[in-house]
């Protein structure tokens, strides 16, 4: 979702920049705000395919539908009545949602599968294996979506410190020790060994990868709201929703 890297402070000046920001204050008119929101979306379509899946469409109408929907807020630009204070991009999407697939059942749609448009990518082939394999049922589709949408962020997260780690030419040290970042078990001295150092190297290592995932995690959220004080809000969300 992101070339250049927002700010990881969160003063306002700084945090004007952020995309989300630069959507709400040109509303979505600007070729530099309409790029940037297709940006936003571009992790979205699953958990939104994933929402409209549990509101119980097959998965051809749930392709069609995320497909239209999203083609339609590029094209539209529905950000008139959204209000700065109240913009997180993530509440903003889903009540989007639900109001396209109110007024879509009203009436009969011509699938547009993008329109020439700018386009996401939505695989419908993976987007449904993906369903059909990680889905629970006890779980609403307001829970899937917000699930789904703290996995995609992370996600991103670390695809960014891994693109960063190998450009820093230290991939096979990213490789190393990513299980510090996914709950996965491993002892230093035994990493120290593959990666040449000592087990002091590897806690040093290790506690300056975490930090720069907490960093760009807070700078990935940061992108989605619109005021420096919401950043913890959605933090909190984000956990709140992969313990669910």
């Amino acid at each position: 979702m992101s070339s250049a890297a927002p700010s990881t402070r969160t003063g306002a000046h700084q945090f004007v920049t952020t995309r989300w920001s630069m959507v709400l204050s040109a509303r979505g008119q600007s070729s530099d705000a309409q790029t940037a929101l297709a940006r936003l979306c571009e992790i979205y379509w699953y958990p939104l395919y994933a929402f409209v899946r549990r509101q119980g469409d097959s998965p051809h109408d749930a392709q069609d539908l995320t497909q239209e929907f999203f083609a339609l807020l590029l094209e539209k630009g529905w950000l008139g009545d959204v209000q700065r204070e109240r913009g997180r991009f993530r509440s903003f999407l889903l009540a989007a949602m639900k109001h396209f697939l109110a007024n879509a059942r009203d009436h009969a749609r011509a699938a547009k599968r993008g329109g020439g448009l700018i386009a996401l990518p939505l695989d419908d082939e993976i987007a449904e294996a993906r369903y059909q394999r990680e889905t629970a049922e006890h779980v609403s589709a307001e829970q899937l979506y917000d699930q789904r949408w703290a996995q995609a962020l992370l996600a991103q997260v670390m695809t960014r410190l891994r693109r960063e780690m190998e450009e820093a030419g230290k991939l096979a040290q990213f490789e190393a020790l990513k299980f510090c970042l996914t709950g996965e078990k491993a002892l230093y001295a035994d990493v120290g060994r593959k990666l040449g150092i000592n087990e002091n190297a590897v806690k040093v290592a290790v506690h300056r990868l975490r930090s720069r995932y907490r960093a760009l995690l807070r700078a990935e959220i940061s992108e989605t709201v619109a005021t420096p004080e919401e950043v913890d809000d959605e933090l909190r969300h984000l956990f709140v929703s992969l313990s669910g």
